[in-house]
């Protein structure tokens, strides 16, 4: 059998007999791996000219909520991916994180786009920028999805998720993707990206499939391309100075295993509920997915007087561990990836024993695997060992094992175990275990230079905490130095990676003409119809009303007092006020609001059907007893909702820009308000 490349709106089986991949498990060949016979340049061409025309057509909720269905749909058949990814070696408990956890990542990325994004093809950034004293000529930051292509290619360790958490946030941003599996695990890839291309839902040339070498790819990658990296270090480092990447400019994304750590807290002690949550957490990091994760903590740091303790406890949860066949229950941990990976896991373990001790496992220990039909070949046992010299450079901090392996290291105050977790040069993740906050805040602030993440484990948070090893999509996934310097996920920023970001100069109305969102200074639309009469599909951006004037009567501030109970000095002590900075009696901020909406709502049943939320506001101005206020209500946004079966019609949000005047002119409040607002069409 051998593995198949969608390319180029086809399925594509190397020429070339290939790699040769067997089940991790029993040793029996799955597939071959080769990628013989594919024209790069052709893939290249039609993700930019297919693919990325279809996605810029579409807007990004569109795209949005083709990912949800596309996620849904992949659900229903999961249970084929969990047959297929037992092959890799993976416990059902490796398997969820890789496969559920993918797209759950995918669907977690849906969300955050329709949630915090407008429904239009491009983002409109940040706030317009004044850049002349009479308002005529603003600046504005628009995203725009890059014309290329995105090239991901990732690590064997999560088949799925390695896919899914890159992909998402690229076609959300409008630009096709090339997927590069690793070959070890290339076969589960593929199983995904069938049902994928079987679904329909994505355009053409949207998602292209790579399995085997990628050629001459990156040779023929420009300006509007971008490549992402997820493997080791020196694989990623060569490939970041390709001499094509250099020459172009080419954004390259590199996320690179780190020697990870996590600190056990000096002021915890052996009865404390986090010793034992310390212990678990290393305990899982070190057999989920037998160790094979860029995230797995590799170095642990101990108070001195606490080694043995942990030392013991630690080899006491291991020892319940059992290895074997995954499909056996009762099976907590199963094979590395292969013989391959097995070997280069044992010479690392020798190079990290010319400054260690062993005190579990190693290479010489024996195993005792579950299953009739387990191969050693790709079995290796949890491993602990003892550093002898934690403070000083040497293989713990530069030599990564990646399996089940993990070093303590003792350190004496809190001082040395920051300078010894910075020793690894930067890393994806740390976490810090203890219940003690001065301590917690002088390790976190201390070290954060040094990790891409930070994880503050106590008895708190236990019972929630998605733990150590668990990027999370609204939190960004990546880290400085060895870690790649590079970085994934976090919500609606990786999303961005995939987009051009270029700063708009021009006047008001220009800049609202482009970016669909009304600039303070615009031309207004004026109708005889009052906006809140509208439908979402009548109103136009930039359309406004002037409201009637109403004058602020002391009444107003007693009756607003005694129905909200607010009576601060600043509204009811006449004496009290004059010594205020507002030098008399105010009106409520929150009155100048109501009122407001008393000038510009429309009381009679119409499409306007609720008020859906208000931001931005600022109190400019005080208004004091006798003052004269006027609203300016604008449409500033529109948000096209997508129609859900069970919404008995169909809506929009429209976000309008107000602003409250005095009799002088003077501006007393601006804020934005959100409305739901019927549609029309369905």
């Amino acid at each position: 059998m051998k593995a198949k490349s969608f390319v180029y709106g086809a399925w594509h089986e190397g020429a070339a007999e290939g790699v040769s991949v067997a089940n991790a498990i029993t040793g029996e060949p799955i597939c071959s791996v080769s990628s013989d016979g594919i024209d790069f340049a052709k893939v290249v061409r039609f993700g930019r000219e297919v693919g990325g025309p279809a996605l810029r057509a579409m807007t990004i909720h569109e795209r949005a909520e083709m990912l949800k269905a596309l996620g849904l749909k992949l659900l229903e058949n999961k249970k084929r991916f969990y047959d297929i990814s037992q092959w890799t070696g993976a416990t059902k408990v490796d398997s969820w994180v890789d496969i559920e956890g993918g797209l759950g990542t995918m669907l977690s990325y849906s969300s955050i786009s329709r949630r915090e994004l407008g429904n239009e093809p491009f983002i409109v950034e940040d706030k317009a920028q004044p850049l002349s004293a009479d308002g005529s000529f603003v600046g504005r930051h628009i995203l725009t999805p890059k014309p290329g292509v995105s090239v991901h290619i990732n690590a064997f360790n999560f088949p799925c998720w390695g896919m899914l958490e890159k992909i998402a946030p690229s076609l959300i941003a409008g630009v096709p993707v090339i997927v590069k599996p690793a070959t070890q695990s290339a076969y589960l890839t593929q199983a995904m990206v069938e049902d994928m291309v079987e679904s329909g839902l994505l355009p053409d040339g949207s998602l292209q499939l790579i399995c085997g070498s990628v050629g001459d790819l990156l040779d023929q990658l420009g300006e509007q391309d971008s490549v992402t990296f997820t493997g080791s270090a020196s694989t990623g480092q060569m490939l970041k100075v390709h001499p094509n990447i250099v020459a172009h400019s080419i954004p390259f994304n590199m996320e690179a295993d780190s020697l990870n750590c996590s600190i056990l807290g000096e002021t915890v002690s052996e009865d404390d509920p986090e010793f034992d949550l310390f212990i678990k957490e290393v305990a899982r990091e070190m057999t989920v997915k037998a160790g094979q994760k860029c995230t797995a903590i590799r170095r642990a740091l101990v108070p001195r007087a606490k080694v043995n303790a942990v030392s013991e406890a630690l080899k006491a949860r291991l020892a319940r561990v059992s290895m074997g066949d995954p499909s056996i229950e009762g099976v907590k941990m199963g094979p590395l990836i292969g013989k391959g990976q097995r070997d280069d896991v044992a010479t690392q373990v020798n190079k990290l024993c010319e400054q260690s001790d062993v005190l579990l496992g190693g290479n010489d220990a024996a195993m005792e695997l579950v299953g009739d039909h387990c191969s050693q070949d790709a079995f290796y046992p949890p491993t602990v060992l003892l550093s002898k010299a934690p403070t000083e450079e040497g293989s713990v901090h530069s030599v990564e094992a990646f399996g089940p392996v993990c070093t303590l290291l003792p350190y004496d105050d809190v001082s040395q175990a920051v300078a010894i977790a910075s020793l690894g040069k930067g890393s994806l993740v740390g976490s810090v275990v203890t219940n003690n906050a001065s301590e917690a805040s002088e390790l976190v602030l201390k070290a954060a230079a040094y990790h891409g993440r930070m994880l503050i484990l106590n008895r708190d948070n236990a019972k929630s905490s998605t733990g150590h090893g668990s990027p999370l999509a609204p939190l960004v996934h990546g880290g400085p130095g060895r870690a790649g310097g590079g970085e994934e996920l976090g919500g609606v920023r990786a999303i961005k990676h995939y987009m051009q970001r270029t700063a708009l100069q021009g006047s008001p109305t220009m800049l609202t003409a482009i970016t669909r969102e009304y600039t303070a200074g615009a031309e207004k639309i004026r109708t005889p119809v009052h906006p809140f009469r509208k439908y979402f599909d009548e109103l136009q951006i930039g359309e406004s009303l002037t409201t009637h004037r109403r004058t602020v009567t002391e009444a107003d501030i007693v009756n607003f007092g005694c129905l909200s109970g607010d009576h601060f000095y600043a509204h009811f002590d006449e004496i009290a006020a004059k010594d205020s900075l507002f030098g008399q009696r105010v009106a409520h901020g929150y009155f100048v609001l109501s009122a407001a909406a008393g000038l510009f709502v429309d009381p009679a049943p119409g499409p306007v059907l609720a008020n859906y939320g208000l931001e931005n506001l600022r109190f400019i101005a005080p208004v004091a007893i006798g003052d004269t206020i006027q609203a300016d209500i604008t449409v500033k946004q529109k948000i096209k909702k997508t129609r859900r079966p069970d919404e008995e019609r169909a809506t929009g949000v429209v976000v309008w820009d107000v602003l409250v005047r005095n009799q002088n002119d003077e501006t007393v409040a601006v804020y934005d308000i959100m409305t739901l607002v019927e549609r029309q069409e369905g």
